[in-house]
């Protein structure tokens, strides 16, 4: 089973940055992963994207965020990054990593998310 465990979260002042990182683990092997996302849910709020990027590393990211963040991956440690700088206090959510996953050759490709690491920027 893949799992996706996130770090990085925490507490900063608005105008601070952070650094989230997410990593695919599993006791088998990973055949392929496709895009990868990061999604945020404030909240009372419906989770929303933020950033995805693609295996070969095209990107789209929320208006809101546009020019603040950076999503990254390294397809060979199976990781990807979110790189947030200037952050508001309206940034502070809930943040999931988010990955298409095909595990093996042949299965079709599943959705899989991680735990949540929560970013708070104060005012």
């Amino acid at each position: 089973q893949v799992q996706l465990v996130e770090s990085g979260g925490g507490l900063v002042q608005a105008g601070g940055s952070l650094r989230l990182s997410c990593a695919a683990s599993t006791s088998g092997i990973i055949f392929k992963i496709n895009s990868m996302a990061w999604y945020r849910q404030a909240p009372g709020k419906q989770r929303e994207l933020v950033a995805t990027i693609t295996r070969t590393g095209s990107t789209i990211y929320a208006d809101s965020v546009k020019g603040r963040f950076t999503i990254t991956r390294d397809n060979a440690k199976k990781m990807v990054y979110l790189q947030m700088s200037s952050l508001k206090p309206e940034d502070t959510a809930v943040y999931y990593c988010n990955a298409n996953i095909q595990e093996t050759w042949g299965l079709p490709a599943r959705d899989y998310w991680g735990q949540g690491t929560q970013v708070t920027a104060s005012s």
